[in-house]
């Protein structure tokens, strides 16, 4: 598979990029929760069995994360932003045919359509990798991660306020009117990324990894209807474990697969993913536990008997924290890196769940959870693209973290139905009803903690960063690092980049090639023209080099595999100057 840049002009991004690509993200997860404060009359709404209503949720849940992955593959392919404003597309469309319905096989068709949007957030970090400074790229890509967060905290008491005094349907007009203006912003101020991979779109590989997600996905969420030992659970489970070897043996085989496997065993990869599973694990523990604990009756002798707008507005501030907690991610992780950054974030998620057992008593102890959750679901999830982007091609940045917003997505479907069971299995039986009880609430808040420490044991086992040895090579974002460790542990080429003038060219992008036509590296050059990129092994290379406002660059050089750098200037336009 070989990686290349396009050559079509595009705009330079704006001051409003950044906000806008966020707003996509806001709305996305504005999608998934949208319905949460009505899932308790769905049966009723749509003249359904409980059972078949829980489809509404399933179908979205389905289809984003067979999208999630699908989209960025394609979105390396064929444009970043062109896949972003086809995400939000469909979505509009969904939430349409979700809003001129009150039928049970309309609605699920209507939200699985919705589910696709999930795409763009792996697709908005991949445009910001692509165009922004490195000095603003860290706390962009936090904002951007946190976004699902902020949407789905904000997304809580809106809803509630318009389930309690409009027809259900606004809801999902409202959603749509929010994709339309999203996609005019996009349109309007975010240019398409340059960055393209060569290469075909693998049809079977995407096949596979659907079936083999579905068939995980499917007993995860009705395990509870099914039963966890019915024959259709086990059988399901089994189905996907074999679909899914089967894939993966299929897609180490294929010259262009949807998923780099073997990008992906990288450990920075490997137990970033892991750890993106504890936390999205975590980060839904709060979401179904405070409301139901807020809307319960005060007869209960627990319940805090709060309105279901107060519930809402009361686990609000776990989203403004997350949305607030972006530039402080950018500080810490400049500083100590993203790996120190996600294991902060996780401290602060056991603290803020090991307290919380303790403070479920008033209303005003929900918001301090929720702040304190809020902060450390914010630096973690700031920090999964940053750790993602740094061990990965800029050529593939949209699959591999559409993969990290997979793996969340799997975290939260796990939460739902292991915290879904242990609510049911505890609860207190009044007549038909089951009420949950503070036993359950706090044996949910101790799960939570539980996939915390294992997160942050996964965390552990991410590679460390390097400190700098040359000044001009500090690290200020997550590409420095990049660049930094290039440099200083696998030799590989570095040198400058020039003009024809002789004068550096910063940000010019400068792309390995091995002997198979394949990306074995990339990085972007310094202020002062600095460029260092590693080799994977010995042989002979092509170094590619473009910056705007130049022509391109192809230079052969060799390199002997071990730690000593080989030096090679690049000059642009024009052929290689040896050093």
């Amino acid at each position: 598979m070989t990686h290349t840049t396009t050559d079509q002009p595009t705009r330079r991004p704006s001051g409003t990029t950044v906000p806008v690509l966020a707003f996509a993200g806001i709305v996305v997860a504005v999608m998934q929760t949208l319905l949460v404060p009505v899932i308790k009359d769905l049966p009723t709404l749509l003249d359904t069995s409980p059972s078949n209503a829980t489809w509404v949720l399933t179908s979205t849940l389905l289809s984003g994360a067979v999208a999630t992955p699908i989209m960025g593959r394609l979105g390396d392919l064929f444009g970043k932003r062109r896949m972003l404003l086809t995400s939000l597309a469909v979505m509009v469309v969904g939430a349409l045919v979700s809003a001129l319905t009150s039928t049970l096989v309309p609605m699920i068709a209507g939200r699985t359509l919705q589910g696709f949007a999930m795409g763009a957030i792996p697709l908005g970090i991949g445009l910001m990798r692509d165009m922004l400074p490195r000095e603003k790229l860290g706390s962009a890509m936090a904002l951007m991660s946190s976004s699902i967060g902020v949407g789905g905290g904000l997304a809580l008491p809106a809803a509630a306020l318009v389930a309690q005094h409009a027809d259900w349907h606004a809801l999902f007009y409202g959603a749509a009117g929010l994709g339309v203006l999203s996609i005019a912003l996009t349109l309007l101020v975010v240019p398409e990324s340059p960055m393209r991979a060569q290469g075909t779109f693998d049809v079977w590989g995407a096949l596979g990894l659907s079936a083999g997600l579905v068939l995980f996905l499917l007993p995860i969420t009705k395990g509870s209807d099914w039963g966890w030992s019915s024959s259709t659970t086990l059988g399901l489970f089994a189905a996907s474990a074999a679909v899914l070897v089967l894939w993966g043996v299929m897609e180490l085989r294929l010259k262009a697969p949807l998923v780099d496997l073997r990008t992906t065993a990288r450990p920075a990869v490997l137990f970033t993913n892991l750890a993106s599973i504890m936390v999205g694990v975590s980060f839904y523990v709060v979401s179904l536990v405070l409301p139901q604990l807020l809307q319960l009756p005060k007869s209960t002798g627990y319940g805090l008997g709060q309105s279901m707008v107060v519930a809402g507005l009361c686990v609000a501030p776990l989203g403004l924290t997350m949305m607030f907690t972006a530039p402080v991610y950018a500080r810490l992780s400049a500083k100590y890196g993203p790996k120190v950054t996600l294991i902060i974030g996780m401290l602060i998620i056991g603290v803020g769940y090991g307290a919380g057992i303790g403070l479920m008593n008033a209303a005003w102890q929900t918001i301090v959870i929720s702040v304190v959750l809020g902060a450390g679901i914010g630096l973690a999830y700031s920090s999964l693209p940053a750790l993602i982007v740094g061990s990965v091609p800029a050529s593939e940045t949209g699959a591999a973290n559409g993969l990290n917003t997979l793996m969340r997505s799997i975290g939260t479907s796990v939460s739902s139905a292991v915290i879904g069971m242990v609510l049911a299995n505890t609860a207190h039986h009044v007549g038909p009803v089951a009420v949950p009880t503070m036993h359950g609430f706090r044996v949910s808040f101790a799960i939570a903690t539980g996939a915390v420490a294992v997160g942050l044991l996964m965390a552990l086992f991410l590679p460390g960063r390097r400190r700098a040895t040359k000044p001009q090579l500090v690290a200020s974002s997550e590409e420095d690092a990049a660049l930094e460790r290039a440099h200083e542990l696998l030799g590989g080429f570095h040198g400058r980049v020039l003009n024809a003038a002789g004068a550096p060219v910063a940000r010019a992008k400068v792309t390995l090639i091995d002997r198979r036509g394949r990306q074995a590296g990339a990085t972007l050059s310094a202020e002062d023209g600095r460029y260092a990129v590693a080799v994977p092994a010995e042989g002979a290379y092509v170094l590619a080099a473009r910056a705007a406002g130049h022509g391109p660059l192809a230079s052969s050089a060799t390199h002997a595999g071990d730690a000593r750098p080989v030096e090679v200037d690049l000059a642009l336009p024009g052929e290689s100057v040896p050093a």
